[in-house]
């Protein structure tokens, strides 16, 4: 993959925090450190946007089912399985 040269500007504090990273192994150098976090960000974007389709998908569902009696736990636990984790 083709790399841009980029210039960026972070506090002292965000300085001192990459400079760890790489001291204590972590990263071998900035650039390291940057591409990891944006990749981090990207895959939470992707999570999110399927978060919202299940989301959207059940919504539809129930729209179309009517009343329901499951309980609100029930619920919740059914689209918890439809994202595949705990913390919704």
């Amino acid at each position: 993959m083709a790399m841009v040269k980029k210039s960026i500007t972070v506090t002292e504090q965000q300085d001192s925090w990459i400079k760890i990273q790489i001291e204590t192994g972590h990263y071998g150098n900035e650039s390291e450190v940057v591409r990891e976090l944006i990749r981090e960000r990207q895959l939470r974007e992707q999570e999110g946007a399927r978060e919202v389709q299940v989301i959207r998908a059940k919504l539809r569902e129930a729209e179309q089912a009517g009343f329901t009696r499951q309980s609100s736990d029930e619920l919740l636990k059914e689209i918890q399985d439809g994202l595949g984790r705990d913390d919704v």
